[in-house]
């Protein structure tokens, strides 16, 4: 799956256009099949093991990926301005470094995740570390991968980002390369690979996405999610003609942010309150919704009323669709809408709500994967169950 996935196949273009240097002679790396993108260094950590032809043929049996899909997402990718690098963070100078302060300075770009703010966060941690060893630089990583958990202890995507950005970059061993600095340079080059990956997952799966909106189709969306909002941006810009009904999203009402931005592309809209998802349903041709994280069962974790939204939806044979970056993939496996950690900020009802009412504080709810239909993600279109799949092979 991985070698047929979208951002292995930008990668490979990239670095075939960049003279390809000679590996060391006592890496690990044999120097005849193509450089690894991250997904395929992540399902694969020992290049010399060839991958199972299970992995090599289960998109064709359980995936619903296509060339074509895929070319799209290539050509979007690379041609796309926005999907460039961010401009880098100014360190000030002569102030110690903190992992806090630079990932609180990514974090201002208004379009970029907090996953990948804090992906870029720990790259500049490598960069600026001041060990001397192996051993002391991943402690320090640690740490700051561990400081950045603590910041949002409810944010899922935030926490799985730092530990697949662990995963990933710190695979390297300092028996693989002569000195310690050539094992730096070799973890600076990962991290920065990492977060390349992780910039440009949203326009890959907003073009992924786009054979599925049909001219004259409804669609139903639930809160503001940044790679909703670029599937559906993505199709206004395609001269597609379709209408979108916005829920209000309580507890924040982020569905009034993601209204006023369609209004702004000339999208058709109408703004819902939540309790009228069963009223509208049959007018609604599907229904797309981001995630914050996906988790082990192929199910979802998004804001509170997705669940009865994807229930819903079910019962009338509407189909569900999940856009979620590759980088919300979580170690977690909820049994009941209980797992899930409360919400880190109070619920605001808009009223004084006396002592002696209880107040429920979890902004989250869990979705089982039985109730989705695809997956829209930058490894290409899946199914719940390849999903699933597909993250045990991330931490493997």
């Amino acid at each position: 799956m991985w070698w047929r996935s979208a951002s292995f196949i930008l990668d490979k273009q990239q670095n075939d256009a960049v003279p390809k240097l000679r590996n060391p002679p006592d890496t690990l790396t044999p120097p005849s099949p193509p450089p690894l993108s991250m997904p395929d260094t992540l399902q694969n950590p020992n290049p010399q093991n060839n991958i199972s032809a299970y992995y090599q043929t289960r998109a064709a049996h359980h995936a619903v990926v296509t060339s074509d899909w895929l070319a799209q997402a290539q050509a979007a990718a690379g041609s796309d301005p926005d999907g460039a690098p961010e401009t880098a963070v100014p360190t000030v100078a002569g102030k110690p470094f903190s992992v806090i302060d630079e990932f609180n300075s990514w974090r201002r770009q208004p379009d970029l995740a907090e996953a990948v703010a804090a992906i870029r966060a720990l790259a500049a941690v490598i960069r600026n570390c001041q060990a001397t060893t192996m051993m002391e630089l991943e402690i320090e990583l640690k740490k700051a991968s561990d400081s950045l958990k603590l910041w949002d202890t409810t944010s899922i995507s935030l926490t799985a980002g730092c530990d697949l950005f662990m995963r990933y970059v710190t695979r390297t061993s300092a028996l693989e390369y002569e000195d310690f600095n050539s094992a730096k340079s070799r973890l600076i080059e990962r991290a920065e690979k990492f977060g390349e990956i992780s910039c440009k997952a949203r326009r890959i799966i907003a073009m992924l996405s786009q054979d599925f909106i049909f001219d004259g189709c409804t669609i139903l969306v639930h809160g503001f999610s940044r790679v909703v909002m670029e599937v559906l941006k993505t199709a206004a810009q395609s001269k597609k003609l379709f209408r979108v009904f916005c829920t209000e999203g309580r507890p924040d009402r982020t569905g009034l942010r993601l209204s006023n931005e369609l209004a702004k592309l000339d999208v058709p809209v109408k703004l819902l309150i939540d309790s009228a998802v069963a009223y509208t349903m049959d007018e609604v041709d599907m229904v797309f919704v981001g995630a914050d994280g996906v988790v082990e069962s192929g199910g979802i974790i998004n804001m509170m009323g997705t669940y009865q939204i994807a229930l819903v939806a079910h019962s009338m044979n509407k189909p569900v669709y999940v856009a979620a970056e590759s980088y919300k993939f979580a170690r977690l496996y909820p049994l009941d809408q209980k797992d899930m950690g409360p919400a880190l900020r109070p619920i605001d009802f808009g009223v004084p709500i006396p002592s002696k009412v209880e107040v429920e504080t979890s902004a989250w709810d869990y979705t089982p994967p039985q109730y989705l239909t695809l997956l829209f993600t930058d490894l290409g279109v899946l199914t719940p169950s390849v999903v699933s799949d597909e993250l045990i092979q991330l931490y493997l």
